[in-house]
């Protein structure tokens, strides 16, 4: 007998666009972000002359680096109808417990609290979700809150030095390409393959879609969102992890304003909020939108609190061009 997953999933995908159900953006969004990409490339190649450098290059993708681990998954994520808010809060705090942990027990227990600090927060949020019921955004609103007071608290709202740890954040592999760099892109594979080739990322599209026909054609949907969750803790852990070994610290504020990076991307890339559209690809596409810009205006002195001004722009103009084109397809 078929597998009933295999089976039903693809009659109740979102839509039969090959291209989306394959793990691709769809043809208009990803030539309209690799256009905006080429228009951010020339403007700041033009008004600065170290824009445009293979080391600059290098630099905007260990700057995103942290933004595309955590957003591959945040993909997944949007993708099954669902939200993550608390992940600035758990990157920090993963990254506070390592840093205390390894200050008195050494670096490999103080890495294992930082994955269990990811682990437990991605099944805390999993839990309160799937089992309790409550509202992905108002969970992961509470979880960011907790997580960021208990970091606070856990530093005593100081900066945490941690000493012979460069190596995942610093170190060079080849042509000059930083470990964070490698890690972002195998992270990216991963989750593209996932998306497009297995039978988990067709039901992650199938319960974004229609979830009450994805539970009644036999998917567990309610397990393969606690799953997600917990996939999101754990690339927190990651990103905690790389930003101690990066800045050879851990701040409670590391990671602020992560989760509203991490949604715009996804948005940029392709997926909406209502869930059962998305892309790891696109994501991709929107994090080095994100990546570029922020380096152009540091590039040009503008002041940084701009960038947050400009990241809001663009969530705000991706989400307007996502509804006019909903209603466009409706009519």
């Amino acid at each position: 007998m078929a597998d009933p997953i295999v089976a039903d999933v693809g009659t109740i995908e979102p839509e039969p666009a090959t291209s989306r159900r394959r793990g691709l953006p769809s043809a208009p969004k990803a030539l309209a972000l690799v256009l905006v990409l080429a228009i951010e490339v020339v403007l700041f190649s033009v008004l600065s002359p170290y824009f445009f450098a293979w080391d600059n290059f290098l630099n905007i993708l260990v700057a995103v680096a942290v933004i595309g681990i955590v957003a591959a998954p945040g993909t997944l994520l949007i993708v099954a109808g669902q939200f993550d808010l608390s992940v600035g809060s758990s990157t920090a705090l993963a990254g506070i417990v390592m840093a205390s942990v390894a200050a008195s027990h050494g670096l490999g227990l103080g890495i294992l609290a930082a994955v269990g600090v990811g682990l437990g927060a991605g099944m805390v949020n999993g839990y309160l979700v799937t089992v309790v019921g409550i509202n992905p955004l108002i969970t992961t609103l509470g979880t960011l809150s907790a997580l960021e007071g208990f970091a606070e608290v856990t530093s005593n709202g100081l900066s945490l030095s941690v000493n012979n740890f460069g190596g995942l954040g610093t170190d060079v592999v080849f042509a000059r390409i930083q470990v964070p760099v490698v890690i972002l892109l195998l992270v990216f594979v991963v989750f593209a393959v996932v998306m497009r080739y297995t039978v988990f990322g067709r039901t992650v599209y199938a319960i974004g879609a229609n979830p009450v026909a994805a539970r009644l054609t036999g998917i567990h949907t309610k397990r393969t969102v606690f799953i997600l969750f917990v996939i999101s803790g754990l690339a927190c852990a990651l990103s905690g992890l790389i930003l101690n070994s990066q800045l050879a610290s851990a701040s409670p504020t590391a990671a602020t304003g992560l989760e509203l990076s991490v949604i715009t991307a996804v948005v940029l890339g392709g997926a909406t909020l209502s869930g059962g559209e998305g892309t790891v690809l696109g994501t991709a596409l929107g994090v080095l939108v994100i990546g570029v810009l922020n380096n152009g205006l540091v590039l040009q002195s503008v002041n940084p609190f701009w960038q947050d001004v400009a990241q809001g722009a663009l969530l705000i103009a991706a989400v307007s061009f996502d509804r006019v084109r909903s209603r466009i397809v409706e009519r």
